[in-house]
């Protein structure tokens, strides 16, 4: 195997990934996705193959009125701008107040990391906040040096977890 030709393989089918990717993801285009996180919709993601750079992970998290999103650890740098709403986030256990058109940004530690969640105290309209993050995540793995860990799923989550294990139960019960 030759190494300097491994590079140019890889660079000719980068080229021709970015020769037919999106330069525009649309809002209405991309899908909600409900996670252990919460309501999101991604824009770029190390899954997601066709937009023309993945150099950032970028989403939208949109925050039902009165809830909050899932407690997240991980090491930081993850930078939010309120969309919409009014609430206030908990990094390692500070709380800081945001409402539409500030910015969030979480520090980079990275030995202990941040433990972070968002809390909506509209109790009419969600909020949104705009997340984004840089993908290192090929080049460091996914635990960034000190691990990904989801800490506490959002309720709306959980909600669809109770349904999933009742039926669960109920079909193994009635089988019984």
């Amino acid at each position: 195997m030759n190494l300097w030709d491994e590079l140019e393989k890889m660079r000719d089918k980068q080229r021709k990934q970015l020769a037919s990717s999106r330069a525009v993801v649309r809002f209405d285009e991309v899908p909600w996705e409900l996670n252990k996180y919460g309501k999101v919709k991604w824009y770029t993601h190390p899954s997601i193959k066709d937009t023309a750079t993945r150099s950032l992970m970028v989403h939208v998290l949109e925050i039902p009125p009165g809830s909050r999103s899932g407690k997240i650890q991980h090491q930081g740098g993850t930078a939010y701008y309120v969309w919409a709403g009014k609430g206030y986030s908990t990094i390692n256990g500070e709380k800081y107040e945001w409402e539409t058109d500030d910015v969030l940004l979480l520090p980079i530690l990275p030995e202990e990391g941040v433990v972070y969640q968002h809390f909506n105290t509209d109790l009419e309209n969600p909020a949104r906040l705009v997340g984004a993050t840089p993908n290192i995540f090929d080049a460091v793995g996914v635990d960034l040096g000190i691990g990904l860990e989801v800490l506490e799923n959002c309720p709306e989550f959980e909600a669809t977890q109770k349904v999933k294990k009742g039926r669960f139960y109920e079909r193994k019960r009635s089988k019984a």
